[in-house]
């Protein structure tokens, strides 16, 4: 696994702890990535995604509410609301990936993390923001 991928990762499992238990962001992404031994380059690119998803949250989520309406941000599963919150950073703010990289990314993480349904989802979400993205 790449460093950028396990760098998401963690991210992503850092997110989904704050979001289930509230656990502080910082402890909890430093106490990953010192469980993961990443690199320090892997370890900013954390950082960057875990800070920016945070600051943004509350856009991210309106984002998301209105790429998927049949899906109440609150009610979808919540390795799901994390998975498209950290794409929709990467695709919608932070821009320094490509958007089809940024969603086979996040197609793997709901592969690997989200039910048997989550690729399928996450990938339908993130279609419809790449298609608004690039308008």
């Amino acid at each position: 696994m790449g460093i950028r991928r396990k760098a998401r990762t963690i991210a992503l499992q850092t997110l989904f702890e704050v979001d289930c238990v509230a656990h502080d962001a910082g402890e909890t992404l430093d106490r990953l990535l010192e469980e993961a031994s990443l690199p320090e380059e892997g370890a900013l690119f954390a950082r960057e995604l875990v800070g920016g998803v945070l600051k943004n949250r509350e856009r991210i989520d309106t984002m998301i509410q209105s790429y998927a309406p049949a899906w109440p941000v609150a009610q979808l599963a919540a390795i799901d609301r994390n998975i498209l919150r950290l794409a929709i950073f990467e695709i919608l703010l932070n821009n320094k990936v490509p958007v089809k990289a940024a969603i086979n990314e996040a197609v793997e993480l709901a592969k690997t993390f989200g039910s048997e349904n989550s690729p399928k989802f996450i990938n339908g979400v993130l279609g419809t923001v790449s298609a608004q993205a690039s308008r």
